[in-house]
């Protein structure tokens, strides 16, 4: 990278190292590609059928030179808010242009291989869009919309070309030179050129360049009118005897561009290179305005080959403007001619991309580079189309150029070169001259056989649909190393929060995982924040297995080192042969695992594992915040951090296993029951002790033979689930009382140094103090009393960021972790396998690399790829979760605009009050009689008393399709649409019923949400009705929202309706349950995010049977009644509806704020930057203490100074600290 501004001479040669489009008939340069390559053309004929369903007009239609053609965009109105950070309101709001060209903008980065964030350097944008037909057209004729926003912010929120570029800086981040280019048709190649030129100059060390222009209304026609630039015939014939216009299309393109020698350094995949480039004007001298010139087309040409450096016959081919226009096409190669010089021979063929999918207008040049590019890299020139004969008006003959109507290999002695020729109304030109790529260096051989695979997304849906299109991938292109697909995967892509993991082999296993989701092989997690931190936890006594860690000892220097180590120092202190016990030959694993079972063979080895897995860990970078370890492993903690030395901690668990080989016989129980409740059983049972608490509802108990017997037989007889623990040891019992002493003795002979790391102590479930770790009386203690596991984990378990890795062998502290309320299975993870897995250790140890990326902790992943030569690869882009997002023009029959909103300048005329006021619902008055015409799909949640059901059965009897949802404990399918959900699940329950009712064909168009109506205080055991209350309004309907708008399909209206009783006060009537009235907050804002869904509700009393009959006509009115968002109540027969009237407010005087020096205050939103004002004002003038609350958290303290280093003091989180 170079510093901004310098005067260093960089190089010319610019790389092509990103490309993205959306095209009509290709939604990537792959598909771009299929389309160019097989002379597909994309301008469609359109039926009469799809033009008027496009809103087009039947008498203009009509018309005998209306020209039924267009070149289509798919899914021009469609967006995925959440990737770039916009409400659906928002989303709705911003032109279309700039939301596709945020898209193009990411995956030209995201191919590039230098996503934000992870790029060093700073990133230039430089595009430009088409006019803003959606502002005008769309935005501006809905007054409402215009007078909710206004029509600055309107404007300024997306819906101008001035806000293009600056957006995508804004969003993305980028802090390189943001500028918006406009020269009409040449812009996005005189973008290229802008870019090019800031790299050049070292203003950027990458640069977005392109355009996009959607055209709008889409799929309609247009009216050929003689001597224009429309087709007489929906096609576009460059240099044809035909060629009379051509076919305007929408589509949007951008590239990512580095300087050559920085993309040839980081091994990025480079497409081609631009060795020059040319931008100019016609001036005057030329027939009009908008005609073309000969003269200032062919001096931009002669100026990018000067540029270049290159003789006009190095150029294989060029990319023509190209439009078809009977005139423009004889003056473009007229202008290519004149800075060509003639030839007796064609050697250079000429085509336009205009005749496969229309003239794109301001993304026209972009396009025109990206087919270009993709020419060179497949070294194949593909046909132009619509050519017969040539325009007789263009003279070829003496001429170097031919028109290239066919796919032929592209043949060249030297490197390939191409010009890219764009042609501005107005007069800008611009042309550009690429080259080949060259040959990069070739990945070399990974050192590991097995590849880890990293995947991310902003949500589950996309993290599942980029899996899909990743395994596909794999199986196309098993020429891409996998060692390059995974390395790309890591170092070149976005990390979001929604990741998954797999390992393989081979793209064939990689894909095979993917597509089956087998989570014990594919692990997705969620990444647990910014930088969470990792326990170390250390089993005791019974987790080993003959050949544990074998793999790692083979192919791991470190863990090799440190058993080595350990195991040369346990052999002069026992007469066993421990390797041959560890590591038996085959054939043997059984009398190993038999000889592993003695106390003084067992324990020091899981020690010695144990320590030389932690340090293997520490060499990967993954380094603990906290140590724990259950028993015995207890004493790998103190050793690890520091309080006893390595073989000083062997000795002492060499001895307490010898120990445990004299103590008498004895034995254990594994009971599934709290402490409390165990406590109780041992009340009677004088020999039995509680050996450990191991997690909320499971605890081990120890002692003599008869004596557990005898509790077992009790525990059978009360249905209490328990095993025999495999050990015939007492453990944490008084039978060890008379091996103490011996135990004690020895630890008085050892040093004990304060811990370098903290440990959490099996004995009281807390940091482990300097006093104790440093006493030989609390070890001694440690073997004997019980062991607080549960007490440890629940003390780790407080903080939420946080990754459990259990190190040494088995899963048995992963399982007890994994009990924990406030730990997430995905925070749990296993350094090995368990014995019954027979997969390799060292492809179990890479998962756990990637499983610990994915929830958020980097190991040293350089070690994975080793010295090797790596490339970046064309991977498939992020699979964004698009949704309709569009605002239909205003109607022009809409009614006169109420009366102007005026500013009152007395305060005391600001104020208004809830009011109701009869109404009768919009409804026609024989709708009831009529229910069976226009039937619909209802989801119906259905009440307790009954009152949905009786809806039910009449919408059913009429015709409707309606799918009824109970609450229950979990998702359920009870048969033909009737589904179970768990309401205190949250929104997962609510995913998996739109899921179901996809799968079934039921989405609904209308919603009846009736969990609100109550008849008595029911509620779940431990709960409260407050609470059922909460659980299945305000947060039922806030998921429900969620998830109807992530499901609907293309943005569909929908209406819902929540009905109520004892939620809302029209006089003066009790309100018992106010918690059901919180859910006008969602029924209030919802609406206003997501198009297309409107919300209101019903509240209503309770009667007797023969009153329900007729409140149930009522009910059905209202939801047959015209979608509105609107409060209503029903009271003693009548009909209200809630609305605003004026309050005038009583008269205060304005006192100022009385603060008092020194207090105490409380700031909400502290953190924000209204907050923080406040903060430092009576910081500085109260000399104030200040409270801070934040819906979004800051490092710790401590960590402050580091953050601010890192970060360079720049981002939200910095300007806060």
């Amino acid at each position: 990278m170079c510093a901004w501004g310098s005067s260093t001479d960089l190089g010319g040669d610019i790389a092509i190292v990103g490309m993205a489009l959306k095209v009509p008939g290709a939604d990537g340069v792959d598909d771009f590609w299929r389309n160019l390559s097989q002379g597909i053309e994309s301008i469609q004929p359109q039926s009469e059928e799809d033009l008027l369903g496009a809103g087009e007009d039947p008498g203009r239609l009509a018309q005998a030179n209306y020209v039924r053609a267009a070149a289509l965009l798919d899914k021009y109105d469609h967006f995925d808010p959440d990737f770039f950070g916009f409400g659906p309101k928002e989303a709705a709001i911003l032109d279309p242009q700039h939301r596709k060209f945020l898209e193009v903008s990411w995956e030209a980065m995201e191919q590039a291989g230098h996503v934000p964030g992870q790029f060093k350097g700073r990133v230039g944008v430089y595009a430009g869009c088409g006019m803003g037909s959606y502002f005008y057209f769309n935005i501006c004729s809905n007054p409402d919309l215009v007078d909710d926003v206004g029509m600055f912010l309107l404007r300024h929120t997306g819906n101008d070309k001035d806000f293009l570029s600056t957006r995508v800086s804004h969003v993305f981040d980028l802090k390189g030179p943001s500028l918006n280019i406009q020269t009409a048709c040449s812009t996005s190649l005189v973008a290229v050129h802008q870019a090019r030129a800031a790299l050049m100059r070292g203003e950027c060390d990458m640069a977005l360049a392109g355009g996009v222009t959607i055209e709008l209304p889409q799929g309609r026609g247009y009216l050929y009118k003689e001597n224009e630039i429309l087709s007489p015939d929906g096609h576009c014939h460059a240099f044809d005897h035909r060629a009379q216009g051509t076919v305007f299309g929408s589509g949007a393109g951008a590239v990512a561009l580095r300087r050559l020698e920085d993309a040839m350094a980081d091994g990025d995949h480079i497409w081609a290179v631009i060795k020059g480039s040319a931008i100019n004007n016609d001036g005057a001298a030329k027939a009009g305005y908008l005609a073309p010139s000969v003269d200032g087309q062919a001096e931009a040409v002669r100026a990018a080959l000067s540029d270049a450096g290159l003789p006009p016959e190095s150029i294989g081919y060029v990319e023509c403007h190209g439009t078809g226009t009977y005139l423009g096409d004889p003056i473009e190669v007229a202008a290519l001619t004149e800075a060509f010089g003639g030839a007796e021979t064609p050697y250079c063929g000429i085509g336009s991309v205009k005749t496969n999918i229309g003239h794109l207008d301001t993304a026209a040049g972009v396009v025109s580079l990206i087919k270009t590019s993709l020419s060179l890299y497949h070294k194949q020139l593909v046909p132009s189309l619509g050519y017969e004969a040539p325009n007789p008006s263009i003279a070829f003959e003496g001429s170097p150029f031919r028109v290239s109507d066919r796919l032929t290999d592209w043949t060249a002695e030297a490197p390939r070169r191409a010009g890219v020729n764009s042609l501005g109304v107005g007069g800008t030109n611009a042309h550009v001259v690429l080259e080949e790529a060259p040959v990069r260096a070739a990945s070399e051989p990974s050192d590991w056989p097995y590849q880890i695979l990293t995947l991310s997304a902003k949500s589950a849906k996309a993290l599942d649909a980029n899996a899909s299109v990743l395994a596909d991938w794999l199986r196309q292109s098993a020429q891409v190393p996998l060692a390059d697909v995974a390395y790309t995967l890591k170092t070149a892509r976005g990390a979001f929060d929604k990741r998954r993991v797999v390992v393989a082999r081979s793209h064939e296993e990689a894909a095979d995982l993917l597509e089956a989701g087998d989570p014990r092989r594919v692990f997705s997690h969620e990444r647990l924040g910014a930088e969470p931190d990792v326990v170390f936890m250390f089993p005791g006594g019974g987790a080993q297995y003959a050949g544990m860690a074998r793999d790692l000892y083979e192919t791991e220097p470190v863990f090799r080192d440190w058993m080595e180590r350990g195991l040369a120092h346990l052999e002069t202190r026992s007469d066993f042969d421990i390797r041959a016990v560890w590591l038996p030959e085959p054939g043997q694993e059984a009398e190993a695992d038999k000889a592993l079972l003695q106390p003084s063979v067992q324990l020091p080895l899981i020690m010695i594992v144990e320590y030389a897995l932690a340090q293997l860990w520490m060499s990967w970078g993954v380094r603990p915040a906290a140590l724990v370890g259950h028993s015995m492993g207890e004493n790998t903690a103190a050793c690890l951090a520091g309080v006893m030395g390595f073989e000083d901690c062997i000795d002492l668990v060499l001895l307490r296993g010898q120990l445990f080989d004299r103590v008498p016989a004895g034995g254990m129980l594994s009971v599934s029951l709290g402490e409390a409740a165990l406590q109780a059983y041992l009340a009677d049972a004088e020999a039995l002790d509680m050996a450990s608490v191991n997690a909320p509802e499971l605890c081990a108990v120890s002692g003599p033979d008869a004596a557990l017997a005898e509790l077992g037989a009790r525990l059978t007889r009360d249905g209490v689930e328990f095993q025999r623990i495999a050990i015939d040891i007492a453990a944490h019992s008084r039978m060890l009382e008379p091996i103490l002493e011996d135990y004690r003795a020895f630890l008085a002979s050892i040093p004990l140094a304060p811990p370098q790391m903290e440990i959490i102590s099996n004995r009281s479930g807390e940091t482990l103090r300097v006093e104790e770790a440093t006493d030989p009386e609390y070890w001694v203690g440690q073997l004997r009393n019980t062991v607080r596991f549960d007490d440890c984990l629940r003390h780790l378990g407080a903080k939420t960021d946080r990754v459990f890795l259990e190190v040494g062998p088995g899963k048995a502290l992963s399982a007890l972790a994994g009990m924990q309320p406030a730990v997430k299975p995905s925070q749990v993870l296993s350094s090995l396998r368990h014995p019954e897995d027979k997969t390799e250790d060292d492809a179990h140890f890479l998962r756990i690399i990637g499983r610990l990326w994915a929830a958020g902790v980097e190991a040293d992943w350089d070690q994975i790829w080793g010295n090797a030569r790596r490339n970046r690869v064309v991977l498939p882009s992020y699979a964004f979760q698009q949704q309709r997002f569009f605002i239909e023009p205003g109607r022009r029959d809409v009614a006169a605009k109420q009366a102007r909103v005026t500013r009152h300048e007395d305060l005391r005329d600001w104020g208004y009050s809830l009011g109701w006021k009869p109404a009768y619902p919009d409804i026609e008055a024989d709708a009831l009689d009529r229910l069976a015409e226009a039937p619909r799909c209802w989801l119906v949640f259905s009440d307790t008393g009954g009152i949905a059901e009786r809806l039910v059965t009449r919408l059913r009897a009429a015709g409707h399709r309606v799918a009824t949802v109970a609450s229950g404990d979990s998702f359920l399918r009870r048969g033909a649409g009737e589904y179970v959900i768990a309401p205190e699940v949250g929104r997962d329950g609510y995913d998996a019923l739109l899921a179901g009712l996809a799968e079934d064909g039921m989405m609904p168009d209308r919603v009846a949400h009736f969990w609100l109506v109550t008849e008595s205080e029911t509620f779940r055991p431990g709960g409260s009705f407050f609470d059922r209350n909460l659980e299945h309004g305000f947060y039922g309907l806030f998921h429900l929202t969620q998830a109807l708008e992530e499901a609907r399909d293309g943005g569909a209206p929908v209406h819902v309706t929540a009905f109520t009783n004892g939620a809302a006060q029209v006089g003066d009537e009790p309100l018992p349950w106010p918690e059901k009235a919180m859910i006008s907050g969602v029924l209030g804002v919802a609406p206003r995010e997501m198009p297309g869904l409107s919300m209101a509700s019903v509240d209503f009393v309770l009667q007797g049977t023969a009153e329900r009959e007729a409140l149930v006509d009522r009910l059905l009115e209202e939801l047959l009644a015209e979608p509105a968002n609107a409060r209503v109540a029903y009271r003693d027969g009548r009909r209200y509806v809630a609305g605003l009237r004026p309050e005038p407010l009583p008269d205060m005087t304005r006192k100022p704020a009385e603060f008092r020096a020194g207090g105490t205050y409380l700031i909400t939103g502290g953190l924000g930057g209204i907050g923080l004002s406040v903060a430092r004002y009576l910081a500085r003038e109260y000399s104030a203490c200040i409270a801070s609350v934040s819906r979004r958290s800051v490092p710790p303290r401590e960590d402050w100074d580091d953050y601010i280093a890192r970060t360079g003091g720049t981002g939200p989180v910095a300007a806060k600290l």
